[in-house]
């Protein structure tokens, strides 16, 4: 990139942070109150989209009536889905919906005391970021920042607020993933010594919306609101509704896919982020204008940052040409392998005693165990009635608002997901091996801080 570019994007970026910032003046001061047993929680949507309407409305109906919770407000920049949120969620909860053209007249109201976010990508830090300087509890969706900036103003706002936050990996909520990680942290497993991902899809469509892109108009929605602290770009419908497809909008598959499995890895080996990552892929298949990858291959490396001798690898793979959408993730460890695809535990690939006894070494072979009797749906992104995880997930986080207690997904899970994320989309971008610097919480590419 040109110096002259670099230049320009820092000033424009700048500039729009500068606005942004300014517009959350108001909220400085929190709003909060204190939730009796008996209150209505009051909620508020913030951004309705297809994965609000599918995997957070319907777990919420299940519970909202016995935990008296209440949707009363949906902020949208989008005049259509403002409109089509507050007719959906009033058909719903049977009663009117007051719709706000954007979070600073909802907060400005008052009138909710939790929120769902699921806004574009590169929003979610900045949209918890007002909700928490609101007094407000969040369910805020994944990924959680595309950048360190947004990822250490968004922690650094959770922590100094009393806000119940929860962030949406909802496998930390499933009895197949927390019986899995008991097995694993209680020593069993045995080290683990290298973890397989993958998520691979063969949906054309995927991410784009060609009929919603030709409704959407400048003139109905903010434009300008909509960037927040990114460079100025004229309006563009797609970047705005097909936003995964475009950096800096969305990281891509990384953000999407990559941050709900690699927080398995950092909740099961208690390791917070990679020690450094290496990435390579492209754009072969969908020649649609994108700029995110359609294939990705990102190898990291884990382990304690003073130990170079000790830790695993792990490798995620994700393609959008070739695929059936289920989501594999596999732990290998010397005495076998913990497998989420089929949820057990065996001996497949262990030490058998033949080539143990060869070097003189006992044989390390894992027991046969189910990890749950149920079989447990994957979330996969693309359903339209929800997940048992999810279920379990907008659950924990209601039950949270009311004992004000940690949630499953507390904002340190997204925080360290995000390093992971960021990390990737460095080394994707720079092909650099990309390291994190732990002093000053910084992504490191070819020696420099990375910056978008």
């Amino acid at each position: 990139m040109s110096n002259s570019r670099r230049k320009f994007i820092r000033q424009s970026a700048q500039a729009v942070a500068g606005t942004y910032m300014g517009s959350l003046a108001f909220s400085a001061s929190s709003y909060g109150r204190i939730i009796g047993a008996n209150d209505r929680v009051r909620v508020g949507v913030v951004g309705f989209s297809d994965r609000h309407k599918s995997s957070h409305i319907p777990p919420f109906m299940q519970f909202y009536k016995d935990m008296n919770f209440d949707i009363v407000a949906v902020s949208d920049i989008w005049k259509k889905r403002r409109e089509e949120g507050a007719a959906f969620l009033k058909d719903k909860m049977g009663h009117d919906i007051t719709a706000y053209r954007n979070n600073d007249e909802l907060y400005s109201s008052r009138s909710v005391d939790a929120v769902f976010i699921s806004t574009a990508d590169f929003q979610h830090a900045l949209h918890t970021i007002e909700a928490v300087k609101a007094g407000v509890d969040v369910y805020c969706e994944k990924p959680f920042a595309e950048t360190m900036e947004d990822n250490s103003a968004a922690l650094k706002a959770v922590k100094a607020s009393k806000s119940v936050v929860t962030i949406g990996s909802q496998r930390r909520s499933g009895p197949n993933y927390m019986a899995a990680a008991e097995f694993i942290q209680s020593g069993k497993f045995g080290p683990i010594t290298m973890v397989e991902l993958s998520w691979n899809v063969n949906q054309p469509g995927r991410w784009r919306r060609p009929a919603l892109v030709a409704q959407c108009r400048e003139e109905d929605l903010d434009w300008k609101r909509y960037l927040l602290n990114r460079p100025y770009e004229k309006f563009d419908p797609r970047k705005y509704l097909e936003y995964r497809l475009f950096w800096p909008y969305s990281s891509g598959l990384p953000g999407q896919w990559m941050s709900h499995q690699i927080d398995t890895v950092h909740w099961f080996s208690g390791y917070n982020h990679p020690r450094s990552v290496t990435a390579n892929g492209g754009i072969y298949m969908w020649k649609d204008g994108r700029r995110n990858w359609d294939t990705i291959t990102a190898v990291f490396d884990y382990g304690p940052t003073n130990d170079p001798t000790t830790g695993f690898q792990v490798v995620f793979g994700s393609r959008m040409h070739n695929g059936e959408e289920k989501p594999a993730e596999i732990y290998y460890s010397n005495g076998g392998e913990l497998n989420l695809i089929t949820n057990k535990v065996s001996s497949k690939g262990g030490l058998i005693p033949r080539f143990a006894e060869a070097m003189g070494m006992m044989p390390n072979m894992l027991p046969e165990v189910n990890l749950t009797n149920k079989v447990v749906k994957v979330e996969s992104g693309a359903n339209t009635g929800g997940d048992e995880l999810t279920t379990a997930h907008v659950k924990n986080w209601m039950e949270c608002i009311r004992s004000r207690k940690q949630t499953n997904a507390p904002v340190e899970a997204g925080y360290y997901h995000s390093i992971a994320n960021i990390m990737t989309n460095a080394a994707a971008r720079t092909g650099e091996k990309v390291t994190f610097d732990e002093k000053t919480q910084e992504v490191m590419a070819g020696g420099k801080v990375f910056k978008y």
